[in-house]
């Protein structure tokens, strides 16, 4: 639409400079209102349903010779957002593989407005590592700057995470999926031996990893938000039974698994996808996207062990847990839920120390 405006301005001479400009911001602002990034779904969908967008950047990090983006330390940067289920894996994966020196990362502000993800001031003290201004772009206020020097007629969402590489100034690849995927190998020939062993996607559970990403994916990760953002009271009822029926299909896993992980001694893929849904499930989803049919701490023993020990005893999934920027983000940025914003104090602990239950769950302990 821009671009378009800006050629017919060329074209067209005799249009006043004061003119187009008010044309352009008016068409903008059209366009904005119909494809708002705050429009979760879009207005007019009778369906009432949440449809994810596809990601657009899809190119990979290889340790082949020849490779357009090779694994060269400090040449990538990520753009995360610790609010973000999605950026989230790719802070654990980053963590658990040992990338912190080799692949730095900035994290965006909490707060997602009308023009996206907003970078941290340099006078706000915002809880979470590297919460900062965009240290590659002096003067950039929102990612959307970031997409748009990758594409000046981007239309996509502008999402995190956001693989950059800095020697070719170009997004890399914007699928969470697809980019924990290529930290899983892609630099073992720099990491140190510990690191480079690391297995997350062991060849003997690649398949059983792959079908419960199928199905988690879809009725948990992404049925949350389903049940969420839901505009009609028949596709939030149709979303949120799934959610829990995948839920309780996952307690029974956890609860037949040796354990601790979801199969077994070693974290996996598994874990690291279902984790960032399950850590904002009490704290966010419960209320906010009224998903409260049951919550993990009192409705699910065994998903609230397995989550407690990831938290707990695994550095990777707790120190890349920042429940400030999770509450305030979804309470204070989806104001057609919130319309006040305001963010609930509760629950507190936001999670449980590991040798503690709530009084219901205390009591049918003891009743056993």
């Amino acid at each position: 639409m821009f671009a378009a405006l800006k050629r017919l301005n060329l074209l067209s001479g005799h249009i006043k400079p004061l003119s187009t400009r008010n044309l352009t911001q008016t068409a903008i602002m059209a366009s904005d209102d119909k494809k708002s990034i705050l429009n979760w779904v879009a207005p007019g969908d009778k369906s009432g349903e949440f449809k994810r967008q596809t990601s657009t950047f899809r190119n990979s990090i290889s340790s082949e010779k020849g490779a357009q983006f090779p694994a060269e330390k400090g040449r990538y940067h990520l753009y995360v957002s610790y609010a973000c289920p999605w950026a989230h894996r790719v802070l654990i994966t980053r963590k658990l593989k040992g990338l912190e020196d080799i692949i730095p990362f900035t994290s965006v502000h909490w707060h997602m407005g009308p023009q996206g993800w907003r970078f941290a001031t340099a006078e706000e003290k915002e809880p979470g590592e590297s919460t900062t201004p965009d240290p590659l772009h002096k003067g950039y206020t929102h990612i959307r700057q970031v997409y748009f020097e990758n594409n000046p007629d981007y239309e996509g969402r502008f999402t995190v995470p956001t693989l950059y590489d800095k020697k070719q100034k170009c997004i890399v690849n914007n699928e969470s999926s697809e980019i924990i995927r290529m930290l899983y190998t892609a630099f073992d020939s720099i990491l140190p031996e510990k690191f480079a062993k690391v297995d997350l996607l062991p060849k003997d559970l690649e398949k059983e990893i792959d079908d419960t990403n199928e199905w988690v994916y879809n009725d948990i990760n992404n049925g949350v938000y389903k049940s969420g953002f839901a505009t009609t009271q028949e596709a939030y009822e149709r979303n949120v039974k799934i959610l829990f029926k995948s839920l309780d299909r996952v307690e029974e896993h956890l609860s037949k698994s040796p354990g601790p992980y979801y199969f077994g001694n070693n974290v996996t893929e598994a874990d690291i996808r279902l984790y960032t849904t399950i850590i904002r499930f009490d704290v966010v989803y419960v209320q906010h996207f009224k998903t409260n049919l049951r919550d993990i701490r009192s409705g699910y023993p065994a998903i609230h062990k397995w989550l407690r020990h990831c938290y707990w005893n695994n550095e990777a999934f707790g120190q890349t847990t920042e429940f400030t920027h999770i509450k305030n983000h979804y309470t204070k940025s989806h104001q057609q839920i919130n319309p006040f914003s305001i963010t609930p104090i509760g629950p507190e602990p936001p999670i449980m120390p590991l040798d503690e239950e709530v009084p219901a769950v205390k009591v049918a302990l003891a009743a056993k």
